[in-house]
């Protein structure tokens, strides 16, 4: 005979065909939410894991791991700093900026800016600008030619292309017998990039640093000097420490400083989406309950006889955990199953979605990022699947200790 028997008679139970058709239909619906539930909440999370990760990867390769600037003032001696950061094995590169705001304008049109100086040699070591160029190279921006790398989207608001001439308005006026005039210099768009991000495509443009110098008036100085990390989850204590070693008093920041209510809004944001899509399983899970309780109202009569037979209370309950377990776990897999699946095919059917209806889910010029990415974490799916197995196993307690507590002669006397 098939042992244990408690198993074997659970078992029987979950497969047999119960006169009440009901009972199954309930049983079906109870394994469909699960699955449902369990599904849903995988690929939610991996979806927001991957825009998570794309953020990141966006914004740390547009701005920088850690910066070192003056302390109330330009950093003047920012080739030692540069120099004395190359040397810790935890830096990567080390480059210096300039980084101001301005007005860029051609013809009737007229947009912000934010306006950054840099040198094409150096700027590879701590952003990724130069594998986002869509035409021109970072090279191409030398000193004393005047000319200009502008983000797709900024130079489309702009209407130009590259060479094309924009141009710079800044901040500084020069005081001339006419009166105080703005600081105006025509630029020659030189090439065009594409990071994927609406916020940097749409108000960011590169120079060279020398012109920028001249520009701001800020002969031999810079704004400071970006760092990209080995670690960039070390940058607060690498950039704190590195920071003691340079002579004279420096402004340390940090990729988590600069961006920490974003992510943590983020992480807040995944914590709650957990949390809610938790209780669609539960629900379900805990449809199990009423499954079982019409299954033990069903079967008492066999109850009472498997009780006169020897079975002990803790056997008919455990006969009745069995089968709630099953309807739980066989929930669980196919979610589990049906949840990766969608996570590691988001990215392809997402786009085949809005080809077919011609829609666009996140419009390049609202959301920070205009496709869904989706990165699936193997502890997250770990997690999801226990907790819904154990929603199941907690939701078979009650109808299993109420059919524990069946009194033999009471279910066999009208029998």
């Amino acid at each position: 005979m098939f042992r244990p028997l408690i198993l074997y008679i659970g078992l029987r139970y979950t497969r047999a065909k119960r006169r009440n058709h009901f009972i199954s239909f309930i049983s079906l619906i109870s394994m469909l939410g699960i699955t449902l539930g369990v599904t849903a909440l995988i690929t939610v999370l991996s979806v927001m894991n991957g825009f998570e990760h794309e953020l990141r990867t966006r914004i740390l390769g547009m701005t920088s791991h850690a910066t070192i600037s003056g302390y109330g003032a330009p950093l003047r001696n920012w080739p030692e700093v540069a120099g004395l950061a190359r040397r810790d094995a935890r830096v990567l590169g080390a480059a210096p900026y300039i980084q101001k705001e301005g007005m860029l304008i051609e013809g009737q049109r007229v947009n912000g800016a934010l306006i950054r100086g840099v040198l094409p040699a150096e700027e590879p070591a701590v952003s990724d600008v130069g594998d986002k160029m869509l035409s021109g190279r970072l090279a191409d921006l030398t000193p004393g030619d005047y000319n200009i790398i502008l983000g797709v989207d900024l130079a489309r608001i702009l209407g130009v292309t590259v060479g094309d001439k924009v141009t710079l308005v800044t901040p500084s006026a020069n005081v001339t017998p006419a009166g105080v005039l703005p600081r105006l210099k025509r630029f020659t768009v030189s090439g065009l990039f594409e990071v994927g991000m609406y916020e940097y495509d749409s108000a960011l443009a590169l120079v060279h640093l020398d012109d920028a110098a001249i520009l701001f008036r800020m002969p031999g100085e810079v704004s400071g000097v970006r760092l990209k990390l080995e670690d960039m989850f070390r940058a607060p204590w690498v950039v704190r420490e590195l920071a003691q070693t340079l002579p004279g008093s420096y402004m340390v920041s940090d990729w988590t400083q600069q961006h920490a209510n974003f992510f943590r809004a983020i992480r807040t944001e995944k914590t709650v989406m957990f949390v809610i899509l938790s209780l669609i399983v539960a629900v379900a899970a805990f449809n199990i309950v009423s499954t079982l309780v019409m299954v033990v109202t069903d079967k008492k009569t066999d109850i009472a006889i498997l009780r006169t037979l020897g079975l002990s209370p803790r056997g008919v309950m455990g006969v009745f955990m069995v089968q709630g377990t099953v309807i739980g776990f066989v929930g669980t897999l196919f979610g589990v199953i049906g949840g990766v699946l969608l996570a590691l095919n988001v990215e392809t059917i997402v786009p085949a979605i809005e080809r077919m209806f011609s829609v666009q889910f996140l419009p390049a010029d609202v959301y920070y990022i205009s496709t869904l990415p989706s990165r699936l974490n193997g502890a997250d799916v770990v997690r999801i699947g226990l907790l819904s197995f154990l929603l199941s196993v907690v939701a078979t307690l009650y109808p299993a200790w109420s059919a524990a507590r069946t009194q033999p002669a009471e279910a066999l006397r009208y029998e």
